[in-house]
């Protein structure tokens, strides 16, 4: 397989080069003309436009909007530079052909370069193809960088603009010689939209703690059997006894100074294991700066200092647990930081949803509870896809198998 092209700026038979004078394909029978657009950096569709679009969708969570996405872009966190190469997919519909348009879908896209931060592991299917004296890279990403997080990839308006949105990714991933598609935590109803569309299924468990209405933590800590409970006291307690306290700060309130704090733990997490963060210091102040309203910074402080924070990104509805890091060793201060204060806000300010990230079997003694998640795959090489098909399969009976094995450890009182 030769090495990959980038995608071209207007692609597709079925959609009308902006530049070009020949008619647009029709996808109803009303007076609308589709075109596709590749964009290389959300300025180009604007903020407003990207954002009504998003607010269109059932599922829509803070990760999605222009803010999040630009910071990620213009802080160079997901850039071409650092593997990210934006491309994202966008169908407009106009009435005519002076009409600049409506922007009716959109996929967030990406040429990578690696596999880096998508936590979705595509590692063995690399190596198949790099023993095989194949290219597996440059290969097609939709996701929010970085953010395993379950949301809308196929942002459409309506079901013709999403028919449109998947015929307009069919040509571009079919007229380049990318090896492979990947779309990464799409909701269950789109990835079966993806599934009749050619792309294969696969399946992923997470764990997500659900407010039951609790009037606060104690009540919580009631529902969970003994032996949990008394864990979890006994965690909280080893923090209180050695004089941690807490600061919940919000992204209106929070100073540069907070975000300079925060940014030292969140490197020296990484570097303790040994890794190399991805997301830098002007990623973390732009989002501060610019949706203050989905953001708090939980500052852990000892004799007047600070040792430790996480970062919460939430909604009315949802809080998802991002990032944490301590400057020096306390007992038991990572479940503190990371999951029982996060928790208390959840119930605090009546939170439906608490998603602590990917993976993390240890949650489920603190609560959370097993979610399926899904990806959807399309690989341009048959010999290959038809292996990978095969391994899916078995993977999937052996989710579906953990699945009821962790269901069967519930650590609520039955």
């Amino acid at each position: 397989m030769s090495k990959a092209k980038p995608p071209v700026s207007e692609t597709s038979d079925e959609a009308k080069h902006e530049s070009s004078n020949e008619p647009a394909h029709a996808l109803s029978e009303e007076s609308y003309n589709y075109r596709t657009r590749i964009v290389s950096a959300l300025s180009e569709i604007g903020q407003a436009k990207w954002d009504a679009l998003v607010q269109t969708q059932d599922d829509a969570n803070p990760f999605l909007s222009f803010a999040f996405l630009d910071a990620l872009h213009e802080s160079g966190c997901a850039s071409a530079k650092s593997g990210w190469q934006p491309q994202f997919l966008t169908v407009w519909r106009a009435e005519s052909d002076m009409d600049d348009g409506e922007l009716v879908a959109a996929l967030p896209l990406y040429v990578k370069s690696h596999s880096y931060g998508e936590y979705v592991f595509d590692w063995a299917w690399a190596d198949a193809y790099q023993r095989n004296g194949l290219e597996y890279y440059p290969k097609l990403l939709s996701a929010i960088p970085f953010t395993p997080v379950t949301g809308s990839r196929l942002l459409a308006r309506d079901a013709e603009a999403t028919t449109a949105l998947i015929a307009a990714l069919v040509t571009v991933q079919e007229s380049n010689t990318f090896s492979s598609t990947h779309i990464l935590y799409p909701p269950s109803a789109q990835a079966e939209i993806l599934r009749e569309a050619g792309f294969m299924l696969r399946t992923g468990v997470q764990f997500h703690w659900l407010n039951a209405d609790y009037k606060d933590f104690d009540a919580f800590l009631e529902t969970l059997a003994r032996k949990k409970r008394k864990n979890i006291r006994a965690e909280r307690r080893k923090v209180h006894e050695v004089g941690v306290t807490f600061r919940h700060v919000s992204g209106h309130d929070a100073s540069e100074d907070d975000w300079i704090f925060f940014k030292r733990c969140y490197d020296h997490t990484y570097a303790d294991h040994r890794s190399t963060p991805y997301l830098n210091l002007d990623f973390f102040q732009r989002i501060g700066a610019t949706m203050p309203q989905n953001i708090l910074l939980i500052i852990a402080e000892q004799d007047g200092l600070a040792i430790a924070s996480s970062l919460l990104i939430h909604d009315e509805q949802t809080v998802y647990g991002r990032y944490w890091g301590a400057l020096k060793h306390v007992d038991c201060l990572h479940f503190e930081t990371a999951y029982y204060q996060p928790l208390e806000f959840c119930i605090a300010n009546k939170m439906a949803c608490f998603e602590g990230g990917a993976q993390g079997e240890h949650k489920m003694a603190r609560g959370f509870l097993p979610q399926k998640t899904w990806s959807a795959h399309w690989l341009a090489h048959a010999a290959f896809s038809d292996a990978i098909e095969d391994f899916l399969k078995r993977e999937t009976g052996g989710i579906e198998s953990y699945m009821d094995e962790l269901n069967e450890r519930n650590p609520f009182k039955l």
